[in-house]
This record gives C-alpha cells, structure tokens and sequence, in this order.
C-alpha cells in the first residue's frame, strides 16, 4: 500500500475553454484509505463531484498568443485577486516579443476574467516574470523583467499604485548595471523590518554579438535589498557562484523569511538538487551555498510560509524516488507539494499535484486566500511545447495534508 494514490476529479462549472482537458491532484494511501472509508468506495476511489476538487483553469496556446506563463497574485482591498502573467507573441522562446496581461477573480479563485493586456511589449524585445509585493504600508508594487536584447541585457522594473491597481507609475529600472540579470515571477518578499529582498541570477556576457553564443548560462546569485519601500536598492554585500564543474552555476534564486526571522534563499542548479543561502543578518550578506534536501532537476522551486503560521510551503518538481518521477532526468516532473515545519531544514512527504510524467511543469506562483491556496504555473508537455500552457489550480487548505504544529 505504500505510495498508493488517490484521485480528485470535480466537473463543475468554472471559466476555462470547453474542451481543455481536465487534470487531477493527487494524495498518499492513508488519505485515500480514510476518505474511502468514509465515502464507501472502495480502497482508491475517485471522489464524486461533491466532494472533489474544481479542475484547473488553463490559458492553452494559441496562434496568436503561443505562450502564456509566469505570473503573480495581488489581492486587491475590495477582495478582488489580480493575476498578472507574461503574454507571448510570434514564439514560445523567453526573447520572444511578450506583453503583461491580466486576468481577474472576484469568487476567491473559482473563475477567472477573460485576459487584457495591461503592460504592452513597447519598445522593448521582451518583457515578463510579474512578482507583486503588498507592502506594510498598503502600497501595491508590480516587479517584471525587461529585455532591450535578446541575450545581453535584461533588468528588473517596478511600478507602484497606491489606489488597487488602478494606476501605476511608469515602469522604473531597479538595478541600471549592465548585464543580463534574472528576475523571476513570484520572488519578492518584504521582511519583518520593512525591508524589501530581491534574489537575481546575473549571468555574464561572452560576447557582444546578441545570440546565445555570448551568454553564459553558469549564473551567480546575488540580492539586492530597499528601506525605503522601493525608491532605492543595494546589492547585498556579497553573491555566489556553484563551487563545482556546472553548466547551470546557481540560476534564478528565490527567497523567504523563515519563523526564527532569518532568510532562507535558494537556487535551481543542474546537480539533481536546489542549492540553499542563508542569511542572519536580514538580508546583507549570505552564507556559502550548499545542497539542499530538495531533490529536483534544474527547474526552479517556490516556497511561502503559510499565512499566520510557522509552515513553510515548497512547490517543485520532487526528483527525491519518493514519488514516481520520469527516467528522463532533465524533465521538469512531476509538480508536488510539501512541507517544513523547521524553518527549511527538513521537509515532509510530497503530495503530488500533477503526476504526467510526460509534462512540464515549473515557475510557480503560490498565492493564499481564506481557506484556500492558489498555484498558477506552466504546464506544458511535449506536444504542445514545454513552456506555452498556464495553469491556474484552486487547491482548499483542507484537501492538504498540512502537518501538526
């Protein structure tokens, strides 16, 4: 019985194209067992649209939009959720021409608004990677990353509304050095102090033809931190490179305040393996990288700690044997959640969101609602092209096995 499943299928209403296939979430046996027994099914049952979980709303690709992908949530005062996410254009490659468009939810996360565009592409070759951050203050800060060229020079930018995104000031350059400096979606956190902490990937030029040939993939980690809510930023005062042989080096970092006040920051490498930072000193300066407990390809995880509690909670392709996981190594499966109650040390079993081992699944966004957790992702497969779906899943916090604190 160990590593038995249990399915989840909801077919009610929700606002997604008819058509797009439904996928599951899945649980381990003892819940299965449980529910099972309660239910009067038998051993694994799939669960009656009564009790079920609602399917995901996708944005599939399209000739006219081929790529639909990283996003974040902001919960405006009025209740109303925003997703913004990067709108691709004319290719599904990240130099591709993309603009920011939006959707909306006024239920909580159960239907979605049809997309607008509320950044356009303007001048630039690209721009995407949308992080909100909701500051102490009541302000509202939009972060995405803008690409003059295809290959030599990419920037973080913010803007920032006061009035729930009505209006936002024009889009500023945070960090102006030159160079390609990677900005994920979903990665901006403010710290207890007020203090604001940005992770970057800085991968360095090898050339100034702008083709793949000048780009160096082994990317550095570094932060940069803002007391003033935004107005300005400092580099931490030290970054870090993988310190063994990699064609990855340490590739778009995330960060997150852990309960004892640190800051745990982690890195996607090509070492079967996140790579961990940890800062004491709220952001200045951050240890030595080293292996983390979490067993991925060289995918990017997300982690956020649960509202009003001590709960950190990791989304990532878990490559650890615990799960079925695909004999192709690199494959960015399967997507599952867990959990760590020890500020990042240690985490529990994964339980499994997405089991297509023959899927894409990476660049979440993890956003919390009253009772629920929202997850928005890529989810893309060979077929269709690894980063062209974007997937919006509603998951109750009662469906998960949240652990005993």
């Amino acid at each position: 019985m160990v590593g038995a499943m249990i399915s989840f299928a909801h077919p009610g209403k929700y606002s997604r194209p008819a058509g797009v296939p439904r996928s599951f979430v899945r649980f381990p046996a003892a819940r299965a067992l449980a529910l099972g027994m309660a239910f009067g099914f038998g051993l694994l049952p799939t669960l009656r649209a009564e009790t079920g979980l609602p399917p995901a709303y996708d944005l599939d690709p399209t000739p006219l939009h081929p790529r639909s992908t990283e996003g974040g949530f902001a919960t405006l005062k009025s209740g109303r959720i925003l997703f913004d996410f990067s709108q691709f254009s004319e290719g599904q490659e990240d130099h591709s021409p993309s603009a920011i468009a939006e959707i909306y939810s006024d239920d909580q996360g159960r239907t979605w608004s049809q997309s607008k565009v509320v950044v356009p592409t303007g001048k630039f070759q690209n721009i995407m990677s949308v992080s909100f951050l909701r500051l102490a203050s009541g302000k509202l800060l939009r972060f995405h990353a803008v690409k003059k060229t295809k290959w030599l020079d990419c920037h973080p930018v913010m803007s920032v509304s006061t009035d729930e995104g009505v209006t936002w000031t024009e889009p500023r350059v945070v960090y102006d050095a030159p160079g390609y400096f990677v900005l994920n979606n979903d990665r901006i956190i403010q710290t207890t102090s007020g203090r604001l902490i940005m992770p970057l990937g800085f991968h360095r030029s090898r050339g100034t033809a702008d083709d793949i040939s000048s780009w160096d993939s082994r990317a550095l980690t570094m932060w940069l931190y803002s007391d003033d809510e935004g107005a300005t930023w400092k580099e931490s005062k030290n970054w870090w490179g993988l310190p063994v042989v990699s064609e990855s080096g340490l590739q778009e970092p995330g960060v997150v305040q852990v309960p004892d006040g640190s800051i745990y920051s982690w890195s996607r490498t090509d070492q079967g393996a996140q790579y961990q930072f940890s800062s004491q000193d709220d952001g200045l300066t951050f240890s030595a990288p080293e292996r983390s407990a979490l067993m991925s390809p060289n995918s990017p995880a997300s982690i956020k700690r649960l509202p009003k509690s001590n709960t950190l909670m990791v989304v990532y392709n878990d490559h650890s044997g615990k799960v079925p996981a695909p004999k192709e190594a690199r494959r960015r499966a399967p997507l599952a959640v867990a959990f760590s109650t020890d500020g990042a040390k240690t985490w529990g079993p994964s339980q499994v969101i997405e089991d297509d081992l023959g899927g894409w699944y990476c660049y979440t966004a993890i956003h919390f609602t009253d009772d629920a957790v929202l997850l928005a992702y890529v989810a893309g497969n060979d077929k269709i092209g690894h980063l062209s779906r974007l997937r919006v899943r509603r998951i109750p916090l009662a469906s998960l096995q949240l652990p005993k604190t």
